[in-house]
């Protein structure tokens, strides 16, 4: 057998062909840092199975939980199969499906409008709209570069990812933010929330810029991420309409074992569940 390593190349290689298959930059980025990540760990060494499943024990041992690896993993074994390294493919930790929520990484509703109050408060007037059209349309962070000029006058985005076309409505409300946003600001067309260089904002922006809100607005930094946004959005949508299918199709979701990781519920709201059987005397 010959001897295999990971190369810059090889990396380097494996993002353009993420991107031929139109993953989103987002997937594209994670994987590609994981697989820098394990490259690293192995120092040089040749690649073999063993290797690769000490890795995936390694992570347990600094304390990753089993989701977190298996994202990993799953990372690697992609690589894997685009190099033609089927062989050392490692098999993902067997996870039971989880009953509820971490409570402690639940953004609420309340603690939502906190941090828009604070935003505004601060002058931070880009952020707090930002954070309203992700949370009022359920789209992504990487997908706000797709909130233009255009899209607010006609009431709807499209978004194309996987080679499928997601047409997202923009409600009427939030359209007028933006335009009027978008005039105070001088931007007459194309994207929205752009830098003070005219590019579109970067994931980690968005994300630095979120956290630097938490103190301020007394809402654990745990739950202040862009990604929650969207679970909010999904909750809130599922709450009112109690269409799961409906839901998938709005969120972008292929599958509705996806959607239904939005809607689980918290331990609190399991505890109720729970009391609300009556079976204690």
């Amino acid at each position: 057998m010959h001897t295999r390593s990971i190369t810059e190349e090889w990396v380097t290689s494996f993002g353009q062909y993420l991107r031929q298959e139109e993953r989103s930059a987002g997937t594209i980025e994670k994987y590609l840092r994981d697989v820098r990540a394990f490259a690293a760990w192995l120092g040089g060494t040749p690649l073999t199975k063993e290797a690769a499943a000490l890795w995936k024990g390694g992570l347990l041992d600094q304390g990753c939980t089993p989701a977190t690896v298996n994202s990993k993993l799953a990372a690697i074994n992609k690589f894997f199969s685009f190099a033609g390294w089927a062989e050392f493919r490692v098999k993902p930790l067997k996870i039971q499906r989880r009953l509820f929520r971490d409570d402690s990484r639940e953004l609420t509703r309340a603690e939502y409008l906190r941090l828009l109050e604070t935003a505004r408060a601060l002058g931070r007037e880009r952020l707090a709209l930002l954070m309203e059209t992700i949370c009022a349309t359920g789209i992504r962070v990487s997908e706000v570069q797709n909130i233009t000029v255009e899209a607010a006058r006609r009431g709807k985005t499209e978004i194309a990812l996987k080679g499928k076309i997601r047409t997202i409505l923009l409600p009427g409300k939030l359209c007028r933010k933006l335009l009027k946003y978008a005039r105070k600001r001088q931007i007459a067309s194309g994207k929205i929330f752009l830098t003070k260089g005219g590019r579109g904002m970067s994931r980690g922006q968005i994300w630095a810029e979120m956290k630097a809100l938490c103190q301020e607005a007394g809402v654990a930094a745990s739950k202040v991420y862009p990604h929650n946004l969207r679970h909010l959005f999904a909750r809130t949508f599922y709450k009112a309409y109690r269409d799961v299918a409906k839901l998938a199709d709005v969120l972008g979701h292929s599958s509705l074992e996806t959607t239904r990781i939005y809607l689980i519920s918290t331990s609190a709201e399991h505890a109720v569940m729970l009391e609300g059987l009556h079976l204690l005397n």
